[in-house]
């Protein structure tokens, strides 16, 4: 089975990889770029900030004097489920009733937070490990996370089971499959060592993999970290007897919040009622994809231009099939971010040199857009 090009390696490398800014990496980027520049400049022509769009104007000219405002929002990888309330939005109507002609995006090749920040794009989809690279320098880029799409993190460390390795400690004598981070080993570091492990004696191997059951049938790696909604769900369908460490599981320090919806903070500034009418819209199509999950994963194919998804359909309804029960999960109601996680998971990253400044408390965060 052609997965899509892995959701799982893009999320993950954006979620938890500080360095890896291509949040659309070089995978779909490639193929898309000049198309996505075209369109995003467009969009910025006629949307900077949320201004009223051209059709706005034809419509006063026949006496509709309701204002349509243009908003583009990037994607941070191909078209997935963790994308299907966007495409269900769209579909069905709730951005249209909301006063908006919103264009769907792929990622250019310097990343989703890049064009956010440039004002070419006034949504995105990002990952706080992103926004922690975004918010650590001297000028902060001017963005902000305003929804939470997935209420945990659901990526962890799949192996076979008949390796038995149940804990951190027990990855030992082992290879794992590596982006060479440094955010990525710190992480695994700490998590062996605090489980009384040696790191030194995990083997280290080049990440080029595209299907992780696969390869790890074919024991070209014993250890992958991977997405629970997309790569278990694939190992579940290729029949795959695994194990799977939820990261979260081994310390809750690490269940932060990957993907998130973000805004160009100047945009939020300028046009806060646009901006929350957006936000309000796409928390309706995250609500629909959790009562209708067949015909959510139907409207995401159907969406689907970049054809991402053709060869992937039984995983597209079987991933639709977990993450509608992730959208909101134990939360009060989709999109809301917990501070004292967000927080938590930036100090981790302070204290382990991992960014050089101390980050203040809901940094980069706002629950001003959220119904």
């Amino acid at each position: 089975m052609k997965k899509t090009p892995s959701a799982l390696a893009l999320a993950l490398t954006g979620a938890l990889l500080l360095s890896l800014t291509a949040c659309g990496s070089s995978g779909s980027s490639t193929e898309t770029t000049d198309a996505v520049e075209s369109e995003t400049s467009a969009a910025a022509e006629t949307s900077q900030a949320g201004t009223e769009s051209t059709e706005a104007d034809a419509a006063d000219a026949e006496g509709d004097t309701t204002e349509t405002v243009s908003i583009t929002l990037c994607l941070d990888w191909t078209p997935n489920t963790n994308h299907t309330g966007i495409y269900v939005a769209e579909a069905l109507g709730y951005y249209e009733e909301a006063g908006l002609d919103v264009t769907i995006v792929q990622p250019p090749e310097d990343g989703a937070l890049q064009t956010c920040a440039s004002g070419k794009a006034q949504f995105v989809i990002s990952a706080q490990g992103l926004m922690a690279q975004a918010l650590d320098r001297d000028e902060p880029l001017p963005v902000i996370a305003v929804a939470a799409i997935l209420q945990h993190n659901s990526s962890g460390l799949i192996t076979r089971a008949e390796d038995n390795i149940t804990s951190a400690s027990d990855m030992e004598g082992y290879t794992y499959a590596t982006w060479n981070d440094a955010t990525e080993l710190a992480v695994l570091k700490y998590l062996v060592e605090a489980d009384g492990g040696n790191f030194d004696n995990v083997t280290l191997i080049p990440n080029n993999i595209s299907d992780e059951a696969a390869a790890l049938s074919a024991h070209q790696a014993d250890i992958i970290w991977v997405y629970e909604g997309w790569s278990v769900v694939n190992a579940d369908l290729e029949g795959l007897d695994y194990n799977f460490m939820r990261l979260r599981d081994l310390d809750s320090v690490f269940d932060y919040y990957t993907p998130l919806l973000v805004a160009n903070d100047d945009f939020l500034e300028s046009d806060p009622e646009t901006a929350k009418a957006c936000v309000a819209a796409t928390k309706k199509g995250y609500e629909y994809a959790v009562e209708h999950v067949e015909e959510a994963a139907q409207i995401l194919i159907d969406g689907d231009t970049t054809g991402s998804l053709d060869d992937s359909l039984d995983l597209v309804y079987a991933s639709q099939e977990v993450l509608s029960q992730e959208y909101i999960d134990d939360a009060e109601s989709w999109g809301v971010i917990d501070l004292a996680r967000w927080d938590a998971y930036y100090n981790w990253l302070y204290e382990n040199g991992l960014i050089e400044n101390a980050l203040a408390a809901g940094a980069g965060f706002s629950a001003d857009y959220l119904e």
